[in-house]
């Protein structure tokens, strides 16, 4: 399945729209197992993505997947923006040949792995990610999978990043970057009607 550029851009809005009335909520999580940063970073990210869509309408989606790339990269501090900014270079360049959805988010998925150095289990957004791109493959995408991911995410003993200083005390806290990437996702949801 492909999203039109249309639907593209609307995903990413109402992902924007998520995170900048979420950015408390995302701070929060990120002050119990980190540095309590995480919803400032996104937002600072967020609000680049709008002024680069203002300035200069994305013509296609590859334009639109590295738009987003780069506001992230330059504007995201922490592990956030290039673990993210990477996902979405990463779907650009195979939005170039093939722009089918799923191929997209499973690109971005292996993007993430590559940069973050890690895999699903290890309490990142990856454990969002994963079940996604799997789900999307299986034609069976739906908000439980999100909910399901979420929640075996807080049940992890994070193993990377800097939670996993805190070893078992990370276990019961949600990672604020599988929280942004659920955020992502649904807006995903509302554009494919799901």
């Amino acid at each position: 399945m492909e999203l039109s550029l249309a639907d593209t851009k609307k995903w990413i809005e109402l992902f924007v729209q998520k995170v900048e009335s979420e950015k408390s909520q995302l701070n929060e999580l990120d002050t119990a197992i980190g540095d309590g940063d995480h919803g400032t970073n996104m937002d600072r990210g967020m609000k680049a993505i709008t002024d680069a869509f203002s300035k200069k309408e994305p013509e296609d989606i590859v334009s639109l997947h590295k738009t987003v790339a780069f506001a992230l990269i330059q504007k995201v501090g922490g592990a956030s923006g290039p673990l993210y900014g990477t996902a979405f270079l990463d779907m650009s360049k195979k939005a170039k040949d093939d722009a089918d959805l799923t191929t997209l988010i499973q690109t971005g998925l292996a993007g993430l792995k590559r940069r973050g150095q890690s895999d699903v289990g290890m309490k990142t957004m990856i454990d969002v990610w994963e079940p996604v791109a799997n789900a999307l493959k299986a034609d069976e995408f739906n908000q439980s999978v999100i909910d399901e991911a979420l929640t075996s995410n807080k049940a992890l003993v994070a193993t990377k990043g800097r939670a996993s200083y805190l070893e078992e005390k990370s276990k019961g806290h949600l990672d604020p970057g599988a929280q942004s990437s659920a955020y992502l996702f649904e807006a995903l949801l509302t554009v494919l009607g799901a």
